[in-house]
This record gives structure tokens, C-alpha cells and sequence, in this order.
């Protein structure tokens, strides 16, 4: 799966929270290596930014 382009063109919230959230989910695949990661060619930021946008992962923003 290519970058979800369609999602970012239609997204109307804020950009920063949604970059955070993907950069971050990123991260988390990475480090567990998820086996869905080999499932999506080994592109783990576009899969990350697919399960933040299709709400498969949910977050929030904690204060600091």
C-alpha cells in the first residue's frame, strides 16, 4: 500500500497531531517489528499513517 493520499488530502483536523500520531505508530511498528510490516512491502511510515487515518489506531495528545 502506498502513502493513504486520498485520507490526507481529506483530512480537515489538525496536520501536526495526525504527523506526530503516524511518525509515532511508525516507531512503535519498528521496534515490535509486526509482522504486518512484511505484509506492506516493508513500507512501515505508509502503514502506520493507514492505521492513523482509518482510525485502526486511536490517539490522543497528553499534556506535558
Amino acid at each position: 500500500m502506498i502513502f493513504p493520499l486520498k485520507e490526507l488530502i481529506e483530512y480537515d483536523q489538525n496536520m501536526y497531531e495526525i504527523t506526530s500520531a503516524s511518525s509515532r505508530r511508525s516507531y512503535q511498528l519498528s521496534m515490535l517489528k509486526d509482522p504486518e510490516i512484511e505484509e506492506n512491502d516493508g513500507k512501515v511510515v505508509s502503514l502506520a499513517a493507514r492505521q492513523v487515518f482509518t482510525q485502526e489506531v486511536l490517539f490522543r495528545l497528553e499534556a506535558d
